[in-house]
């Protein structure tokens, strides 16, 4: 599979021409969202990760075989990241899903470890409103046991109404080939092949 970064975009000028379908990855800030973008695309380097959490304040977009768009969301949520920030973050989103035609899905991601925010609840709201495809996936199953991935499991989806929660991690690989499913379904015909393995 052919993976490359397009465009970092700071304002809806910055957003690349759409000619592909667009995978939205959402969450807060530290939830993995670069690292399991790599375990998808199979390339450690694709998408950079910080070690400020909260410091990304851009859309940033990934194309993969010239098939579908990756399109990582900035993370929100950090507590020193301030209200001009979470200002400046809701409007760029807000842009993005105003001016989008062809977003097929949006992956919602979730630390498994712990309790989901208001936030976290806020935008799948926002998601459910826009009437998007959300597939709701929780992070960092590895750090949890069997017994507590059960628990987790069970508790952020009744935490989210009874939505189903696909567990995750960017270190093994567990839930990827779940995830995989679930855009090949999303996407309209079969774009891509050899994408339903773990990577």
């Amino acid at each position: 599979m052919h993976a490359e970064f397009l465009v970092s975009a700071f304002s809806e000028s910055d957003f690349p021409p759409e000619s592909v379908p667009e995978i939205v990855l959402a969450g807060r800030s530290n939830v993995g969202k670069s690292s399991l973008i790599n375990r998808l695309a199979g390339q450690k380097n694709l998408a950079r990760t910080s070690a400020t959490p909260g410091k990304t304040r851009s859309i940033n977009f990934y194309r993969l075989d010239r098939s579908f768009c990756l399109v990582d969301l900035p993370g929100y949520g950090y507590s020193t990241a301030g209200k001009a920030a979470s200002r400046q973050w809701k409007h760029l989103v807000d842009s993005y899903f105003r001016s989008r035609e062809h977003v097929a899905l949006v992956i919602q991601l979730v630390d498994s470890r712990i309790p989901p925010t208001p936030l976290d609840f806020q935008l799948a709201a926002w998601i459910d409103g826009l009437e998007l495809r959300r597939l709701l996936v929780a992070t960092k199953a590895d750090k949890l046991s069997g017994n507590q991935q059960a628990v987790q499991r069970r508790r952020i989806s009744e935490a989210f109404l009874d939505v189903p929660v696909t567990l995750a991690s960017a270190m093994t690989g567990e839930g990827c080939r779940e995830i995989w499913k679930q855009i090949l379904e999303a996407l309209p015909g079969e774009r891509i092949k050899g994408t339903s393995r773990e990577n």
